[in-house]
């Protein structure tokens, strides 16, 4: 049997974001793009404009359908 991956557990990770201000607490998959370290995340996010490094929870899928990312705490 295959395993479906929208059931997979949430884990904690450091991530790019692309958003134009910091108000928001939750992101869409496209706006997040996963990193192997902080120290990743804050060289990309310092390379690209209107991108913000984070520790993010995710993705897990919302009542809506999509899949999200909870903001844990900016870099």
């Amino acid at each position: 049997m295959q395993k479906d991956p929208d059931q997979s557990l949430v884990n904690n990770c450091f991530a790019v974001i692309y958003t134009p201000s910091r108000r928001r607490k939750r992101f869409p998959e496209n706006c997040v793009e996963p990193a192997a370290s902080a120290e990743e995340a804050l060289a990309v996010a310092a390379a690209r404009k209107d991108c913000h490094a984070a520790e993010v929870l995710g993705p897990s899928r919302s009542s809506e359908g999509f899949r999200l990312y909870y903001l844990l705490k900016w870099l």
